[in-house]
């Protein structure tokens, strides 16, 4: 059934006491709102990680301080967790947002950190191949010892194009 029988018979009172209504209302731990920033230090956070979206949250936090706003680095976390700006991919998404609707100028900041994504995008180090047999890769490494044998060695040739890979192991001792 996917219950335990203590959570069954839980149910079923709350089934035979209410009804359907009663079921409904049960939900999971509703959230503590005394614990939380006000909504004005909760949009001075907003704000402040999409005009410097580079900023973690130490930074940010000194920042706010600055303007005269009192919020530690992990409250800013909680307040962009809530609102889904947790890390620097998920700011610079809501910097390009605000962007593209309110039609913001950006600053030489917010320039350089979407500059430095888009670095971060592109391939870096891939090699084109144009067909099986153009280019291969190799490496041989020392496997180990065996008792009998002596070292062992693996050779492995990769092809770049097809992915396909060869290995062959070896001794240094020739064979009998």
């Amino acid at each position: 059934m996917g219950y335990s029988r203590d959570t069954f018979y839980r149910f079923k009172e709350l089934y035979e006491t209410g009804g359907e209504e009663a079921l409904q209302e049960i939900s999971k731990s509703k959230p503590l709102y005394a614990n939380r920033v006000s909504e004005d230090i909760e949009k001075a956070v907003i704000e402040i990680a999409i005009e410097f979206p580079a900023y973690g949250q130490e930074r940010a936090a000194n920042e706010l301080k600055k303007r005269g706003i009192l919020i530690s680095a992990s409250g800013i976390r909680s307040v962009w967790q809530r609102n889904d700006l947790e890390n620097f991919k998920k700011r610079l998404k809501a910097l390009e947002a605000k962007v593209a609707q309110d039609g913001i100028i950006l600053t030489e900041e917010q320039i350089t950190a979407l500059e430095k994504a888009k670095e971060e995008k592109e391939a870096h180090g891939e090699i084109e191949t144009e067909h099986p047999g153009y280019l291969g890769s190799q490496d041989s490494y020392y496997v180990g010892n065996i008792k009998g044998i002596g070292r062992i060695y693996q050779q492995t040739f990769v092809d770049t194009y097809s992915r396909v890979a060869f290995a062959n192991r070896y001794s240094c001792r020739p064979s009998q």
